[in-house]
């Protein structure tokens, strides 16, 4: 099997586990486990299954990256090989998953699923070495050569949000049974993947940074990946807003009655899916795109397109106003994409290959970790407190609005402060990566 059918594998089931239950999730919490476990908080005499318990369990991915893919890239960059420790996390998930459907009460079940993001979201990052590290030692250009490679992971994506659909799992625990097997099949197939030692080589000299392998830390020093890593985490919290509550948002639909037998309602995971479709189409579409525009203007768009993806939502509806739904789907896949991937792949050029891993991290930990974190909460608290009716309906349309105009202003501040020439990204076109901050 060629290097890159056996990275296409790798990809399509990291993102299959992730998309069983991801956009599902929501519909679980708000429409099953209150009627399986209909208890009352004491003080309160209202159900314990609220938004404000629901977004602290989405947070829970957010609070597991601010350390786990840091600490497991350093580990990586150090010790042991990363395809190694990558299968590992995944064969512990695949545990934890398992035990998911039989919590009963929401602080446990935020532990749980703590746990699991624990171990499933390093590998978000060590997948992104293991692929950098094979396509480099056979001498390709990851530019244009892994996009078409990480476009299986969100067909996997799809498949999963098809498969837990059409199977009549979106509001059932059977959703963690399908992530458990597909993450135990993916950790025991990690074994086999191409070598990924570690290449972080201690010197006798070693400075305080060098000796905890803190050194990805050292890109912080430079204005212009400083000034990144802060739009990252506060972009990063606009993925966690759609994430947590697309799938809720149609799902609610279906208390209207004009609405409620239409398709769109009925199978919301396969109408979100028409958001992974579009990434296949525009993760393709980034080397082009960097090479024409620079990695600023890609991030810009990035943001723009998190406007529209809002903005459309306030709109729409299941009936007519489904092609805006549609159409903020499709921008979904620019928004994600040009935000995700290509911020990997500038990160990549702008590290040293020996923190490959730990620079991979240091990504995840401020978009997925920081920007998750806040996200999570202050978006859970803002809805609870300014677009929550008394009967606890929400006021989608408040919602989306004030999401789209905080992407506004993030879109419009990156433009103004992040400086970078379209020119600096001519070491896009080399295979390996020229460190160009670590020994500043």
């Amino acid at each position: 099997m060629s290097i890159k059918l056996r990275l296409i594998v790798m990809n399509f089931f990291q993102f299959f586990i992730w998309g069983a239950w991801l956009l599902t999730i929501g519909a679980y919490w708000f429409q099953t486990l209150p009627k399986l476990y209909p208890i009352v908080d004491a003080v309160t005499n209202s159900s314990v299954w609220t938004n404000s318990a629901f977004a602290a369990l989405f947070s829970t991915m957010g609070l597991a990256s601010l350390f786990a893919p840091s600490l497991l890239g350093i580990i990586a960059d150090k010790w042991i090989n990363a395809e190694k420790l990558y299968g590992i996390c995944h064969i512990l998930g695949a545990a934890v998953l398992f035990t998911l459907p039989m919590v009963k009460d929401p602080t446990v079940m935020f532990w749980v699923l703590l746990l699991n993001m624990i171990f499933y979201m390093p590998t978000l990052s060590l997948s992104i070495t293991v692929a950098y590290t094979a396509l480099k030692n056979k001498g390709v250009n990851v530019v244009t050569d892994y996009p078409p490679i990480r476009v299986f992971g969100t067909i996997g994506f799809i498949a999963a949000l098809w498969t837990v659909s059409l199977l009549g799992f979106e509001t059932s625990a059977k959703q963690f049974y399908v992530a458990s097997t597909a993450s135990l099949f993916l950790g025991l197939y990690a074994f086999t993947l191409p070598k990924c030692p570690p290449l972080l080589r201690l010197k006798q000299n070693k400075s305080f940074m060098d000796a905890f392998g803190l050194t990805s830390f050292s890109l912080f020093k430079d204005r212009k990946m400083a000034v990144f890593f802060i739009f990252c985490l506060l972009l990063g919290a606009a993925l966690q807003l759609t994430n947590a509550y697309g799938d809720t948002f149609l799902h609610d639909f279906g208390k209207i009655e004009k609405y409620e037998h239409l398709t769109a309602v009925k199978y919301p995971a396969i109408v979100m899916s028409v958001s992974q479709i579009s990434e296949t189409l525009f993760i393709l579409a980034i080397p082009f795109f960097l090479r024409k525009f620079g990695i600023k203007y890609v991030m810009f768009f990035s943001m723009i397109a998190w406007v529209l993806r809002f903005g459309l939502f306030a709109y729409g509806n299941p009936g007519d106003g489904l092609w805006m739904i549609t159409l903020s789907c499709i921008v979904y896949g620019m928004a994600f994409d040009f935000f995700n991937i290509s911020g990997s792949l500038f990160v990549e050029t702008q590290s040293d290959p020996a923190i490959r891993a730990s620079a991979q991290g240091l990504f995840m930990m401020m978009t997925n970790g920081f920007g998750a974190v806040i996200g999570s909460l202050v978006s859970g608290l803002v809805i609870q407190k300014y677009f929550t009716h008394a009967d606890n309906s929400k006021d989608w349309y408040g919602i989306w609005i004030a999401f789209a105009g905080y992407a506004l202003v993030i879109a419009i501040l990156f433009l103004l402060l992040f400086k970078h020439r379209k020119g600096d990204l001519n070491v896009l076109n080399n295979t390996h990566s020229t460190p160009l901050l670590i020994n500043e």
